[in-house]
């Protein structure tokens, strides 16, 4: 029986930290934007999220300057900041047959379309996805850490996504969020169907707010 333990959030920074340990692919072209498309058009499901420059100061947003799509073994890290959104990942979002899994999805769906407007399909959410578990702890890191007890780090989240050159912390951060969603999901499935776990519940308010 899977066993989903709550931990408090206070416990969460004690866990083992997981990370992505597949191959991680940095797209800087639009030719190289195409052939990771055209890999990735041949997957089943794929994991997305995306990452924008903070702005610490009043005023409107920087647009969403990368892009990770996940398989479970590589990781392409699309630099929209540099190439903007060109029409292979549009085609990427509208295919009826690749599954993409993300977390707070129409957020990142919002950002993207900002760039170029199309309409996603198949795609899942998994704060909707994960609710028939009985699990409310909506963020990445609170989540990943109930279903497999490890820390996904967020310590580069507030870094320039648009320097000339992502750090290999910054890369393996990215990578690891989209990874993870699609972890997540393979998870998530197997509960759902086996119906054999069993979710620990806590009275920290604070932690299952």
């Amino acid at each position: 029986m899977k066993i989903i333990d709550k931990f408090e959030k206070r416990a969460i920074p004690d866990l083992p930290v997981e990370r992505f340990e597949g191959r991680i692919i940095v797209i800087q072209g639009i030719g190289e934007a195409q052939r990771a498309v055209d890999y990735l058009l041949n997957c089943p499901c794929v994991g997305i999220d995306t990452e924008t420059r903070p702005n610490f100061r009043p005023g409107p947003m920087h647009p969403v300057a990368l892009l990770q799509v996940s398989t479970p073994d590589i990781c392409f890290l699309f630099r929209l900041n540099q190439i903007g959104l060109p029409a292979c990942l549009i085609r990427l979002f509208t295919d009826e047959h690749v599954q993409k899994i993300g977390l707070s999805l129409q957020d990142d769906w919002l950002q993207l379309r900002k760039r170029k407007e199309f309409q996603p399909v198949n795609y899942v959410e998994l704060q909707n996805y994960v609710k028939p578990l009985g699990i409310v702890d909506m963020s990445l890191q609170k989540l990943y850490a109930n279903i497999f007890g490890k820390k996904i780090s967020k310590n580069q989240r507030l870094t320039n996504w648009e320097a000339d050159v992502l750090t290999e912390a910054q890369k393996v951060y990215a990578a690891t969020d989209a990874w993870a969603c699609l972890r997540l999901h393979s998870e998530i499935t197997e509960m759902l169907i086996s119906r054999d776990y069993k979710l620990i519940r806590t009275l920290d308010d604070d932690f299952i707010s």
